[in-house]
Protein backbone atom coordinates (compact mmCIF):
# COMPACT_ATOMS: atom_id res chain seq x y z
CA UNK A 1 0.00 0.00 0.00
CA UNK A 2 3.05 2.33 1.32
CA UNK A 3 4.63 1.56 -2.36
CA UNK A 4 1.39 2.77 -4.12
CA UNK A 5 1.22 5.93 -2.48
CA UNK A 6 4.87 6.66 -2.83
CA UNK A 7 4.45 5.63 -6.91
CA UNK A 8 1.33 7.90 -6.93
CA UNK A 9 3.29 10.99 -5.31
CA UNK A 10 6.03 9.97 -8.16
CA UNK A 11 3.49 10.01 -10.54
CA UNK A 12 2.00 13.17 -9.83
CA UNK A 13 5.27 14.92 -9.30
CA UNK A 14 6.71 14.27 -12.95
CA UNK A 15 3.52 15.28 -14.31
CA UNK A 16 3.93 18.37 -12.83
CA UNK A 17 7.11 18.71 -13.74
CA UNK A 18 6.59 17.86 -17.25
CA UNK A 19 3.55 20.11 -17.40
CA UNK A 20 5.46 23.46 -15.76
CA UNK A 21 7.96 22.77 -18.63
CA UNK A 22 5.58 22.24 -21.33
CA UNK A 23 4.03 26.13 -20.50
CA UNK A 24 7.57 27.48 -20.32
CA UNK A 25 8.20 26.15 -23.23
CA UNK A 26 4.96 27.28 -24.97
CA UNK A 27 5.65 30.93 -23.53
CA UNK A 28 9.16 30.57 -24.73
CA UNK A 29 7.37 29.89 -28.55
CA UNK A 30 5.03 31.99 -28.19
CA UNK A 31 7.88 35.25 -27.49
CA UNK A 32 10.18 33.71 -30.10
CA UNK A 33 7.21 33.94 -32.75
CA UNK A 34 6.18 37.31 -31.25
CA UNK A 35 10.00 38.57 -31.70
CA UNK A 36 9.97 37.25 -35.38
CA UNK A 37 6.46 39.29 -36.12
CA UNK A 38 8.18 42.36 -35.05
CA UNK A 39 11.61 41.34 -37.02
CA UNK A 40 9.33 40.90 -40.26
CA UNK A 41 7.63 44.40 -39.90
CA UNK A 42 10.98 45.97 -39.13
CA UNK A 43 11.94 44.26 -42.15
CA UNK A 44 9.11 45.75 -44.02
CA UNK A 45 10.24 49.53 -42.53
CA UNK A 46 13.82 49.06 -44.27
CA UNK A 47 12.32 48.30 -47.11
CA UNK A 48 10.29 51.31 -47.56
CA UNK A 49 12.87 53.92 -45.97
CA UNK A 50 15.24 53.87 -49.30
CA UNK A 51 11.90 54.29 -51.32
CA UNK A 52 11.32 57.41 -49.06
CA UNK A 53 14.79 58.53 -49.16
CA UNK A 54 14.77 58.76 -53.06
CA UNK A 55 11.79 60.23 -53.38
CA UNK A 56 12.62 63.11 -51.18
CA UNK A 57 16.08 63.07 -52.77
CA UNK A 58 14.32 63.73 -56.52
CA UNK A 59 12.89 67.46 -54.63
CA UNK A 60 15.86 67.99 -52.41
CA UNK A 61 19.03 67.37 -53.66
CA UNK A 62 21.00 69.61 -51.32
CA UNK A 63 20.14 67.67 -48.08
CA UNK A 64 22.91 65.16 -48.70
CA UNK A 65 23.69 65.00 -44.82
CA UNK A 66 19.98 64.11 -44.34
CA UNK A 67 20.09 61.10 -46.04
CA UNK A 68 23.13 59.84 -45.31
CA UNK A 69 22.30 59.82 -41.53
CA UNK A 70 19.04 58.15 -42.53
CA UNK A 71 21.03 55.42 -44.51
CA UNK A 72 23.18 54.58 -41.54
CA UNK A 73 20.58 54.98 -39.16
CA UNK A 74 18.70 52.45 -41.01
CA UNK A 75 21.70 50.13 -41.81
CA UNK A 76 22.53 50.38 -37.34
CA UNK A 77 18.78 48.73 -37.28
CA UNK A 78 19.06 46.30 -39.85
CA UNK A 79 22.07 45.14 -37.56
CA UNK A 80 20.52 44.87 -34.04
CA UNK A 81 19.64 41.32 -32.80
CA UNK A 82 18.55 41.78 -29.63
CA UNK A 83 15.32 43.88 -28.62
CA UNK A 84 17.49 46.30 -26.37
CA UNK A 85 19.91 47.10 -29.65
CA UNK A 86 16.89 47.08 -31.90
CA UNK A 87 15.48 49.54 -29.18
CA UNK A 88 18.28 51.93 -28.89
CA UNK A 89 19.07 51.65 -33.27
CA UNK A 90 14.76 52.24 -33.67
CA UNK A 91 15.51 55.44 -31.09
CA UNK A 92 18.22 56.95 -33.72
CA UNK A 93 16.40 55.75 -36.39
CA UNK A 94 13.17 57.90 -35.61
CA UNK A 95 15.33 60.59 -34.79
CA UNK A 96 16.72 60.30 -38.43
CA UNK A 97 13.37 60.36 -39.93
CA UNK A 98 11.86 63.38 -38.21
CA UNK A 99 14.88 64.88 -39.67
CA UNK A 100 14.00 63.61 -43.08
CA UNK A 101 10.12 64.99 -42.74
CA UNK A 102 11.61 68.31 -41.49
CA UNK A 103 13.46 68.69 -44.45
CA UNK A 104 10.31 67.53 -46.41
CA UNK A 105 8.34 70.74 -45.01
CA UNK A 106 10.46 72.91 -47.31
CA UNK A 107 9.10 71.33 -50.70
CA UNK A 108 4.90 71.70 -50.49
CA UNK A 109 4.88 69.99 -54.26
CA UNK A 110 6.73 67.07 -52.35
CA UNK A 111 3.49 66.83 -49.86
CA UNK A 112 1.34 66.44 -52.39
CA UNK A 113 3.42 64.26 -54.67
CA UNK A 114 1.82 61.14 -54.68
CA UNK A 115 4.12 58.72 -54.46
CA UNK A 116 5.46 59.99 -51.30
CA UNK A 117 1.70 60.22 -49.56
CA UNK A 118 1.03 56.26 -50.27
CA UNK A 119 4.66 55.37 -49.10
CA UNK A 120 3.43 58.08 -45.82
CA UNK A 121 0.85 55.97 -45.21
CA UNK A 122 2.19 53.04 -45.51
CA UNK A 123 5.48 54.24 -42.79
CA UNK A 124 2.29 55.05 -40.83
CA UNK A 125 0.38 52.12 -40.84
CA UNK A 126 3.68 50.09 -40.63
CA UNK A 127 4.56 51.92 -37.25
CA UNK A 128 1.13 51.35 -35.93
CA UNK A 129 1.73 47.62 -36.50
CA UNK A 130 5.24 48.18 -35.04
CA UNK A 131 3.72 49.50 -31.69
CA UNK A 132 1.19 46.69 -31.82
CA UNK A 133 3.88 43.71 -32.06
CA UNK A 134 5.69 45.19 -29.06
CA UNK A 135 2.96 45.31 -26.77
CA UNK A 136 2.66 41.96 -27.37
CA UNK A 137 5.53 40.82 -27.71
CA UNK A 138 6.50 42.46 -24.16
CA UNK A 139 3.17 41.08 -22.72
CA UNK A 140 4.59 37.48 -24.00
CA UNK A 141 7.92 37.87 -22.67
CA UNK A 142 6.29 39.50 -19.05
CA UNK A 143 4.29 36.09 -19.02
CA UNK A 144 6.70 33.99 -19.91
CA UNK A 145 9.69 36.27 -17.05
CA UNK A 146 6.67 35.77 -14.24
CA UNK A 147 6.26 31.77 -14.87
CA UNK A 148 10.01 31.60 -14.57
CA UNK A 149 10.01 33.80 -11.64
CA UNK A 150 7.20 32.62 -9.46
CA UNK A 151 8.29 29.48 -6.99
CA UNK A 152 8.38 26.64 -7.55
CA UNK A 153 7.83 26.85 -11.12
CA UNK A 154 11.44 28.63 -10.93
CA UNK A 155 13.10 25.55 -9.82
CA UNK A 156 11.62 24.32 -13.10
CA UNK A 157 12.93 27.08 -15.18
CA UNK A 158 16.00 26.68 -13.26
CA UNK A 159 16.46 22.76 -13.69
CA UNK A 160 16.16 22.81 -17.78
CA UNK A 161 18.15 26.07 -17.86
CA UNK A 162 15.04 28.65 -19.19
CA UNK A 163 16.05 32.07 -19.13
CA UNK A 164 14.11 35.73 -18.73
CA UNK A 165 13.72 37.32 -22.21
CA UNK A 166 14.60 40.93 -22.73
CA UNK A 167 11.53 43.71 -23.20
CA UNK A 168 11.76 45.39 -26.11
CA UNK A 169 11.44 48.65 -24.64
CA UNK A 170 11.74 52.11 -26.48
CA UNK A 171 13.76 54.96 -24.86
CA UNK A 172 11.32 56.83 -22.06
CA UNK A 173 11.26 59.79 -24.34
CA UNK A 174 9.47 57.55 -27.54
CA UNK A 175 8.04 55.13 -24.74
CA UNK A 176 4.30 53.93 -26.63
CA UNK A 177 4.51 56.47 -29.49
CA UNK A 178 5.37 55.32 -32.51
CA UNK A 179 7.52 58.66 -34.90
CA UNK A 180 4.70 60.72 -35.97
CA UNK A 181 4.77 61.24 -39.45
CA UNK A 182 2.13 64.20 -40.31
CA UNK A 183 2.22 66.23 -43.54
CA UNK A 184 -1.38 67.25 -43.54
CA UNK A 185 -0.39 71.09 -42.31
Amino acid sequence: MIGWIILGVFVLLFLWIAGTYNKLVRLGVRAEEAWRGIDTLLRKRFDLIPNLVETVKGYATHEREVFERVTEARSASMKARTPKEQAEADNVLAGTLKSLFAVVENYPQLKANENFTSLQRSLEGLEEEIARSRRYYNAVVRDLNTAIKVFPQNLIANLFGVREREFYMLPSETMGEPPKVDFSR
